[in-house]
């Protein structure tokens, strides 16, 4: 178990590291969406992440939501394959966040 954290590296760039799973997210991680105040435009690498979970997902939910609540522009890069898998088992994987083959992985409202 590697614990996670999140490194600013300024400019609405973030650094997530460590295992995004039950065992390391808590409440402490869960609720803090201050990085949310840095930028218009955040972007967070998940390439240091190396175990994840059905909590890791639950998480990046839960930024996906806060992000649109402040209408912060937020961008996945590097997402691991295990969140990517979850995402297409839970029906998520036509959000662009989770689409690895996205031009972008900002999630753009689709017209009618």
């Amino acid at each position: 178990m590697n614990k996670l954290s999140i490194v600013n590296e300024g400019s609405g760039r973030f650094i997530v590291d460590g295992d995004l799973t039950f065992q390391t997210i808590d409440k402490k991680t869960a609720n803090g969406f201050a990085f949310l105040k840095t930028a218009k435009q955040i972007t967070m690498d998940l390439g240091g992440v190396g175990n994840a979970d059905s909590a890791g997902l639950a998480l990046m939910l839960e930024w996906i939501k806060q992000a649109r609540h402040k209408k912060v522009q937020l961008h996945f890069k590097n997402i691991p394959e295990q969140l990517i898998n979850l995402a297409k088992l839970s029906g998520l994987s036509s959000l662009s966040y989770f689409n690895p083959d996205a031009e972008t992985n900002i999630d753009k409202p689709k017209l009618a």
